[in-house]
């Protein structure tokens, strides 16, 4: 019976860092979304361009949570994490080259 109370400290523990990670992961990811739609906006992109943007974004989210939800059990949670992780790196790093100049029917699909 000794052992309880430290599992129920794990418990908790593992339960806070999730939430902490949660939490963290729900800021920047508005705080990016607020970024990439006043960026598109400043280059004087159309109300309606801007949302196609998001509408990519959202189903493609549909489609990650999925397969995300796949791959953590098969593989587990650690290996997910940081892949997704490393996915979103290279994700922002591939936003660096997007240029004003760019046409909106290049801009838009690429982003």
């Amino acid at each position: 019976m000794d052992a309880s109370p430290n599992f129920d400290r794990a418990r908790i523990r593992n339960y806070a860092l999730v939430t902490l990670a949660y939490w963290g992961f729900t800021i920047t990811d508005g705080a990016l979304r607020m970024l990439v739609l006043l960026y598109f906006h400043t280059l004087g992109y159309t109300p309606l361009e801007v949302a196609m943007l998001f509408l990519f974004y959202e189903i493609f989210g549909i489609v990650t949570n999925l397969f995300g939800g796949w791959i953590g059990a098969r593989f587990g949670v650690k290996l997910t994490l940081y892949g997704g992780i490393a996915l979103q790196i290279v994700a922002l790093l591939l936003l660096t080259p997007v240029n004003g100049s760019w046409a909106v029917t290049r801009a838009v699909p690429y982003v």
